[in-house]
């Protein structure tokens, strides 16, 4: 099993003189990867959704502190030299594709072949309006954007043409360092999240309340393989792990699930710092089941 911490871009780790000694103590005792959350902003005020808490609100206040995923990933790749570098998620749609493009064939590039891309379509409209995207169809976007990203990383000169992107008569260079581009980790549990992870993903990013929720989501991904004949093995499961209320003896049902990453978040084992909560776990779990 491999280990993850996240978020990483957000709260105390917005300070380098934090997070910098952090992510050295991760790498020496032994996490597989860190990973970033994405908003550009968050309104005092919101009517959307946020499908993940009960309360229908993200759990950090609107004004938190968070840096820019890919900056920060970039950031902490120039300090390491192990850890994998994932986010979780970035929003697809609220981006042009080719920027994104760009931006994470050069971290791949840079970081010789460590970045891992998650991307999901958004919940959040009063962010879009902000930004001045549509809120509209980004589903439709995104399954078109996530086409493209791997076109344009082939190495092969590009000829795209879409309803969203039209590409053709270039070659991006550099490339991404990983073969075949940087792993594209479709993050949701929706039906249609699901489809997409099968048809475009090289991962899935899941987040479930308990156990029971995440069978449900595993067996709805079983399901949407058969339907699309793609084999469930070739996709890296990545799992949120919430550690302090399920224990290690959880980790067996994650294992027999088929999960491959846990992400743990240290503010949540409730230690009274980060730094001890990431040893302790390292000492109860990595140690033992890394």
């Amino acid at each position: 099993m491999k280990f993850g911490i996240v978020p990483i871009n957000l709260g105390e780790f917005t300070d380098p003189q934090v997070v910098i000694p952090f992510v050295h103590k991760a790498e020496r005792l032994g996490y597989e990867s860190v990973w970033t959350a994405e908003h550009v902003i968050i309104p005092k005020h919101y009517d959307s959704v946020y499908p993940y808490n009960p309360s229908g609100k993200v759990p950090f206040q609107p004004d938190a502190a968070i840096i820019d995923p890919l900056v920060a990933l970039t950031f902490i790749a120039a300090a390491t030299s192990r850890l994998r570098l994932g986010t979780g998620v970035n929003i697809l749609p609220q981006t042009n594709p080719l920027y994104l493009a760009k931006w994470a064939a050069s971290i791949d590039h840079l970081s010789q072949g460590r970045l891992m891309l998650g991307l999901g379509i958004g919940w959040l409209q009063e962010e879009f309006t902000a930004i001045g995207v549509p809120f509209a169809r980004r589903g439709k976007r995104s399954d078109e954007y996530l086409a493209a990203l791997k076109a344009v990383w082939s190495g092969q000169e590009v000829d795209f043409q879409g309803e969203f992107v039209r590409w053709q008569g270039f070659q991006m260079r550099p490339a991404p360092a990983q073969a075949g581009g940087v792993p594209l980790v479709i993050g949701g549990v929706s039906a249609p999240a699901i489809r997409r992870t099968v048809r475009h993903g090289d991962g899935w990013y899941v987040i479930g309340k308990d156990l029971d929720e995440y069978r449900a989501h595993m067996r709805a991904l079983d399901d949407e393989c058969r339907r699309q004949g793609r084999n469930r093995a070739e996709l890296e499961i990545t799992a949120y792990w919430d550690y302090y209320r399920q224990g290690a003896d959880s980790l067996s049902a994650y294992q027999e699930l088929g999960v491959d990453r846990l992400l743990i978040n240290v503010r949540a084992l409730r230690h009274d710092s980060p730094d001890a909560a990431l040893e302790r776990f390292a000492d109860e779990v990595i140690a033992k089941h890394g």
